[in-house]
């Protein structure tokens, strides 16, 4: 059996090495988990007007009874419902990030209220 220069010395170096690849492993768990979160920030900070047109109908939803909803699905929409309407057959990116930000609070209501099965 051999012993090396200066006894201790590669425990040392082993040692921080594991160190390090813990720390390099944490750090990109961290930019993993922090990276989506942030792409879906600035996605849904990317156009102001569509967040505040989504929150006004997750807030619509939210408020109303049932009975609410149920005579709401008769009654003729508004010009500025028909052109929002419009705008998301228009472009469908905008379309997909609208409804992706209101389809679980409106299916929830509607399935909360029958309306859907």
């Amino acid at each position: 059996m051999t012993k090396g220069i200066l006894p201790g010395v590669g425990v040392a170096i082993i040692e921080q090495l594991r160190v390090g690849t813990m720390r390099l492993r944490f750090f990109l768990l961290a930019v993993a988990v922090v990276l989506p979160a942030g792409a879906a920030l600035a996605q849904y900070g990317q156009y102001p007007m569509l967040d505040a047109a989504a929150n006004r109908v997750i807030q619509k939803y939210q408020s109303s009874s049932c009975d609410q909803l149920w005579q709401d699905r008769n009654r003729q929409k508004s010009q500025e419902e028909q052109r929002a309407v419009q705008f998301l057959r228009s472009d469908p990116q905008v379309r997909q990030r609208f409804i992706d930000r209101v389809a679980a609070p409106v299916a929830n209501k509607l399935f909360e209220c029958g309306m859907i099965p």
